[in-house]
């Protein structure tokens, strides 16, 4: 990792959530953690401290992240990166608008390949690592989500694809495939997790996963993860 006593960690959708709980993993592990977010505020929101930093942007605005990131890799050696943000509106597709459409191809999307290619002469320095957060749906048809599940199988065949790339460098690269957790995630779609703990996973489960994946021993790549609960059960809101 880096040379500097605490390895610096980037997190997208730090504020809450899956992100929240993969911070605290973050912090248990020794990092100093970067984490991008659009509101802190939040109740459930990580508080800032001498090793979280809550950095407060809009992920669809890609040329103030530059701005800000640039900076800060110049200042730290970043050896983790962490894709957790994630946008998904549902609902048959010609409900959906161009709006909608455009923000889950760039912040499901376009915002990891960018990040990547901005820490990845850094991380191939480093022998470091990237963890995209993706989702069950990126193996299987999502009728009533066909844009958001594209997505990400966009984002899985693109962890893939760059690990095979990385590898020789040392680089880890990792695609976490978790089903329905529960969070807010789904307040744009007519459905959410049941209440029963054995239907959903929790933000826990996949924070612990990506401390699976980061304390792999060297020489070992685990490059896929799918997580699902016992049952599978939903309701309408």
């Amino acid at each position: 990792m880096s040379s500097e006593p605490h390895p610096t960690a980037i997190l997208t959708g730090a504020s809450g959530g899956i992100g929240a709980a993969i911070v605290a993993e973050l912090l248990s592990l020794g990092y100093q953690v970067y984490g991008i977010g659009r509101d802190f505020s939040k109740k459930d929101s990580p508080k800032a401290t001498e090793f979280f930093h809550p950095v407060e942007l809009d992920l669809t605005d890609t040329a103030a992240l530059t701005d800000y990131l640039v900076p800060l890799q110049k200042k730290h050696a970043v050896s983790l990166l962490v894709n957790n943000a994630g946008v998904g509106y549902f609902g048959l597709h010609e409900e959906l608008n161009s709006r909608k459409i455009h923000e889950m191809v760039m912040v499901n999307v376009e915002v990891p390949m960018l990040l990547s290619q901005l820490f990845l002469r850094d991380l191939k320095q480093l022998r470091g690592q990237i963890i995209n957060i993706s989702s069950v749906t990126a193996h299987k048809s999502n009728p009533h989500g066909c844009a958001y599940g594209a997505t990400k199988a966009a984002l899985s065949s693109f962890s893939s694809s760059l690990f095979d790339e990385a590898r020789k460098y040392g680089v880890r690269i990792t695609g976490i495939h978790p089903d329905m957790t529960v969070s807010n995630f789904y307040r744009n779609a007519d459905f959410d997790t049941d209440g029963d703990v054995q239907c959903s996973l929790t933000p826990q489960d996949v924070a612990s996963a990506v401390r699976s994946v980061i304390t792999a021993r060297d020489g070992m790549v685990i490059t896929d993860i799918t997580l699902k609960p016992q049952l599978h059960r939903l309701h309408r809101k």
